[in-house]
């Protein structure tokens, strides 16, 4: 089977794609060279930029492909592109998705692939909508093959899924109090891209997936407060939690806010049935409590990993410092 990957080497396609050449795939990466991950041995690479339709299409004129993977498109304009350039030359398009898509807050748990799509608070959500809507629209009056898949909170060693990501371990290991939203009690699924992978890759080429749509989760719900502490038990220290309201955090940074409103301020727990009925060998089998260790380590190993977001570490500071100030 032969697959490209536009992007390839990204915290969530990294993955994906050794499992995919260590399971016999042809796989074509086009990129610009750009990351900081190794390309996969086996993997061959089209040097490009998908930015430049002209440029792109010159690049990968005369080739066509069982599958094609745009880990990159988030908005409209870039599907639009993808249609450009793959009609007619892709067995099969998957496009990268988002969790965040979904009803937000949802009406109810679980989460299947069959609620609603509404994020009325994060601009990057309503544009993963609007791809998948151009998409459907596609497949419905033109057979262009979609796959669509709807990814959650995804992470490998190199990225630390709390806010701020190594400023948190930073904080709790130099005894400073870290911020968790609402009261902490509020259930989150965090998937290793190894785990990931595993579903991801059975979905190439499978005719039975075209016209379809995936999430592929872990089945580990956590509370916020359990992956804090969880994170700190890594890091050889205590997690010394303030729990601050979302309406609060949203007023001194807005952007926080969005992310936090349009996604992980309310409980999100999948039902995986649908992936696990398509690709059996599908099962997540890394607990973030394994994971956390490997990201600890990963930072560990090289003092330049652990950066230090300096402007947020101060706004937790100011943010604490009055939050108490308030409620002693």
């Amino acid at each position: 089977m032969k697959v490209l990957f536009i992007g390839g080497t990204g915290v969530i396609s990294a993955a994906s794609a050794a499992l995919a050449i260590e399971r016999g795939i042809e796989l074509h990466l086009f990129n610009r060279g750009e990351s900081a991950r190794a390309v996969p041995d086996g993997a061959r690479v089209i040097r490009g930029d998908i930015r430049d339709p002209a440029a792109a299409r010159a690049a990968l004129d005369g080739l066509e492909f069982d599958a094609v993977v745009d880990w990159i498109a988030y908005r409209p304009e870039h599907v639009e592109a993808d249609l450009e350039l793959f009609r007619g030359r892709a067995g099969q398009f998957v496009f990268i998705s988002s969790a965040s898509a979904y009803q937000t807050p949802p009406a109810s748990l679980p989460v299947t692939e069959s609620t609603v799509l509404a994020n009325p608070f994060w601009q990057y959500s309503r544009d993963k909508i609007a791809c998948e809507e151009r998409l459907v629209k596609a497949y419905r009056e033109e057979g262009f093959p979609i796959t669509i898949v709807r990814p959650s909170h995804t992470y490998d060693q190199t990225m630390l899924p709390l806010k701020g990501r190594y400023t948190m371990i930073d904080r709790m290991r130099r005894g400073k109090k870290v911020i968790v939203h609402g009261d902490g009690t509020s259930l989150w699924t965090l998937t290793h891209t190894r785990d990931f992978a595993k579903g991801f890759v059975g979905l190439l080429g499978n005719s039975r997936a075209v016209g379809e749509a995936f999430q592929i989760t872990s089945d580990e719900a956590l509370t916020w407060n359990r992956i804090y502490e969880l994170a700190a038990q890594a890091a050889g220290a205590a997690a010394e939690i303030v729990h601050i309201p979302s309406a609060t955090l949203a007023r001194y940074d807005p952007e926080w806010g969005a992310e936090l409103f349009g996604d992980k301020a309310h409980s999100m727990i999948f039902d995986n049935t649908k992936i696990k009925r398509l690709v059996p060998d599908f099962a997540a089998t890394t607990p973030f409590s394994h994971g956390i260790r490997e990201i600890v380590a990963w930072h560990d190993a090289d003092p330049a990993r652990r950066v230090v977001d300096e402007r947020l570490d101060s706004l937790m500071d100011r943010i604490i410092a009055d939050w108490e100030r308030i409620f002693p």
